[in-house]
């Protein structure tokens, strides 16, 4: 919605209770399929090609979703962080970031699994057990489109709509990071406190650069190496030793 004030358009802001009412609609349709997670069974019987192409259209669809929020809201697309006059400067930003917080993780994770902490006990299908370029593909239009769809929604869009729910910024971004973890409990206890850990790294540099390429960088790698490098090194091992 805009309204004119002195001749110019400005920009008129849903209420904070119209904002609480599309927030708890959105999170009603991604909670329930992510706190699945947490009691996945028998996955090794799901093709990695089922799973990939299922998570691209939940992805986009729950974009779609935002877009339609942010229309229907008259507001601009740059609030969810699509800031990309800069891009390959962010993108480089966002490769020197990854490297620190790709270590960081690992030795959390690391840590978290020496103290007690669960780790996986039944992974995801992966491009291991499948093979071939198609797959590795996919595996990787996979991968970009998590990248960009979930840093849409978890760092631009919950972190947008908790601020002006709770005015307290820290209090969203820890939020969504409680938010983004819930989709990683097939990863044990241990992967769903790195997962927070990673999204709060994320949050925290898209606050910085007012930019979601940076932390889709990020992302982007961290989801290229488990999802695509390393299955394709485990498959291979000639071509690499």
């Amino acid at each position: 919605m805009s309204e004119n004030v002195n001749g110019t358009t400005q920009l008129k802001s849903p209420s904070q209770k119209a904002q609480l009412i599309e927030l708890l609609v959105f999170l009603f349709l991604i909670f329930p399929s992510m706190a699945l997670s947490f009691f996945a069974v028998k996955q090794g019987t799901l093709s990695f090609v089922l799973v990939a192409v299922s998570t691209i259209l939940r992805d986009l669809a729950l974009v779609s979703l935002i877009l339609f929020f942010l229309w229907r809201n008259g507001e601009p697309t740059k609030l969810l962080g699509w800031q990309f006059e800069n891009f390959w400067q962010e993108a480089i930003i966002g490769i020197i970031l990854f490297v620190p917080m790709f270590y960081a993780a690992g030795i959390l994770e690391s840590v978290l699994i020496n103290v007690g902490f669960s780790s996986p006990a039944t992974p995801l299908p992966s491009l291991e057990a499948t093979g071939g370029i198609p797959e590795s593909i996919l595996g990787f239009i996979l991968v970009v489109i998590v990248a960009f769809s979930e840093e849409t929604i978890f760092r631009g869009y919950l972190i947008l709509r908790l601020e002006n729910i709770t005015s307290n910024m820290t209090a969203a971004v820890f939020l969504s990071a409680f938010i983004f973890s819930l989709g990683h409990g097939y990863e044990g206890t241990a992967g769903v406190l790195t997962v927070g850990f990673m999204g709060l790294v994320f949050a925290v540099v898209y606050l910085w650069r007012r930019s979601l390429v940076a932390p889709m960088v990020m992302h982007f790698l961290q989801d290229f190496i488990g999802i695509v490098l390393v299955p394709i090194f485990k498959a291979k091992p000639s071509l690499f030793f």
